[in-house]
């Protein structure tokens, strides 16, 4: 059920409704990132290299100018680790679309899930980004300890990814209450569901797709425990 869930998902990334989706995500991410760059550069010219000019009265003219390269490299060195969390949140706002995709892609018989509204979307967005950063917080905490530093991560990072996604997907058909209660029954295959996403996640370059793979893969396995519930 997992790994047919994964496999699915992981072909439809190849879909055109799928690369419509991640070129959005991928085009917003480059503008947030050109902005944010132009933001920091503004202010380290303002703020930065006054105080150095002020500290250092002497200062020759072309020091002013090699600090302004090693502010930039700094800041470019930064843009590039802050690619992959800006495409999260920006990714994490069109999790319906690509819900709504599988949804009448796959499964055309059954009803369409409720989208979250804007809002709701920004906190899932949001929070997927805190999960990502307190798993690798804990992970890197772990580091310490001999022989599970690897293990923390992937057990980390499977848990929260997997609790946030499946709720999300769970929450297009319930109420959130009712969403939970389906996870916690389900507690061992939503997180070996996250085992995956967090091996998604742990890969350069596709981790920028990891929101888009991981709310697809949700959406499957939703239906499939669905289904089974039904059964019942």
């Amino acid at each position: 059920m997992i790994f047919d869930a994964a496999r699915i998902a992981a072909l439809e990334l190849l879909s055109p409704p799928f690369r419509a989706v991640f070129i959005k995500t991928l085009g917003l991410t480059v503008l947030a990132l050109v902005a944010l760059w132009f933001g920091l550069t503004s202010l380290v010219e303002w703020l930065a290299l006054p105080w150095l000019q002020t500290l250092l009265p002497g200062i020759p003219s072309w020091a002013g100018w090699l600090g302004g390269i090693i502010a930039a490299i700094v800041l470019a060195f930064g843009m590039a680790l802050l690619v992959a969390p800006v495409t999260a949140v920006i990714a994490g706002l069109f999790l319906d679309d690509v819900a709504e995709v599988v949804e009448r892609t796959d499964y055309p018989r059954d009803p369409v899930g409720r989208a979250m509204p804007a809002l709701r979307s920004l906190v899932l967005a949001i929070k997927f980004l805190g999960v990502v950063i307190l798993g690798n917080i804990v992970a890197l905490m772990l580091l310490l300890v001999p022989g599970i530093n690897i293990a923390a991560f992937f057990v980390v990072n499977g848990y929260l990814l997997g609790r946030e996604f499946f709720e999300f997907a769970a929450m297009r058909f319930r109420p959130e209450d009712e969403a939970r209660a389906l996870r916690r029954q389900y507690a061992g295959t939503v997180f070996l569901a996250g085992l995956v996403i967090a091996a998604f996640l742990a890969v350069p370059l596709l981790n920028l797709v990891t929101p888009l793979f991981a709310a697809a893969m949700m959406v499957h396995l939703h239906k499939a425990i669905s289904a089974r519930e039904s059964r019942r």
